[in-house]
């Protein structure tokens, strides 16, 4: 059986411009049902599961991205393109409640909670427990699937600092999801 596109399914550009043009409320209903499940687990991921700031951050990417629209130049998928202009505003929200998004941290130990005596942790909390920019470079890398060029040109740092981050997600991510009774076994 081959797969074929359904020619049913309007493009995404062909979506924006019956918005832009004709000011289409369906053709925009249809982007925001397409776009809005995916931009929304993205922005929940960076914002550590804060669900009130990722309705926020998901409602002004759309805002941005509607007054925008017509100069988008679809040289990218309007999915990346919505997720760029996402990641800035999660950005902003970090420097308005005045966290560092990128920092390199060396006491991850506090970033682990023992006290609930739990051998467990599931991934999504553990990404939550992790640095703003630990936790934006492994969600645009791993779950994004960003190349550290273009991690780097986001971020607007250099794609050797995209890679350290990532190394020290992970290393983080690992060193929480690793039972403590095996941490002192492993080096």
């Amino acid at each position: 059986m081959s797969s074929k596109p359904d020619s049913l399914d309007p493009s995404d550009e062909s979506l924006a411009q019956a918005v832009t043009v004709d000011g289409d409320e369906r053709a925009f209903r249809t982007l925001y049902r397409r776009h809005t499940p995916r931009l929304y687990q993205f922005t929940l991921r960076l914002l550590s599961g804060r669900e009130q700031d990722a309705e926020d951050v998901v409602q002004e990417t759309w805002i941005r991205a509607i007054e925008k629209l017509d100069r988008f130049r679809w040289e990218s998928s309007l999915a990346t393109w919505l997720t760029g202009i996402a990641l800035n505003l999660c950005r902003a929200l970090f420097r308005r409640q005045d966290q560092r998004w990128l920092e390199l941290r060396d006491d991850l130990e506090l970033l682990i909670d023992r006290s609930d005596g739990l051998q467990h942790i599931d991934l999504e909390s553990a990404l939550t427990r992790l640095p703003a920019g630990y936790r934006t470079v492994l969600v645009l890398h791993d779950v994004e699937g960003f190349t550290h060029e273009e991690i780097g040109q986001r971020l607007d740092v250099s794609a050797n600092t995209s890679k350290s981050q990532l190394f020290h997600a992970r290393r983080a991510l690992r060193k929480m999801l690793t039972p403590s009774r095996h941490r002192g076994a492993r080096t």
